[in-house]
Parts: C-alpha cells; sequence; structure tokens
C-alpha cells in the first residue's frame, strides 16, 4: 500500500481513498458481534425542557425547513 499505482494526483488520492475504505471494511468485518443494539442516548436538557412543557419535537433537524 505504500506505492501508488497510478500517476496523477487525482487518481493517487482516489487509490488512497479506496484503500482507506477497505481497510475500514477489514477493521469492521474483525469486530465481535453485539448481542444487545446500542442503548439510545439520553435526551439532552432541550429535549427534556420540551417534553415538560408538551411541545412536540421534530424528527429530524432537517425537517425544519419543509
Amino acid at each position: 500500500m505504500r506505492r501508488c499505482r497510478y500517476r496523477g494526483q487525482p487518481k493517487a488520492h482516489l487509490q488512497h481513498v479506496l484503500t482507506a475504505i477497505a481497510v475500514n471494511i477489514e477493521r469492521l468485518s474483525s469486530q465481535p458481534e453485539t448481542e444487545k443494539p446500542s442503548s439510545s442516548r439520553p435526551p439532552t436538557a432541550f429535549q427534556t425542557f420540551l417534553d415538560q412543557q408538551s411541545i412536540p419535537r421534530s424528527k429530524s433537524w432537517r425537517t425544519l425547513g419543509t
């Protein structure tokens, strides 16, 4: 992985990105599987305030503009 197969910065960059993706996939595949799903995060202070005031929370901040 130390030598680049292609000449030119754009092609070399693409090879580096693809190599990094492959390394990450290998790392993820070698991790043991977890039996229980990860627990959800506790609500923030703002979310708790919204719940106490009975103000509905949007599902995502991305939906605020629509």
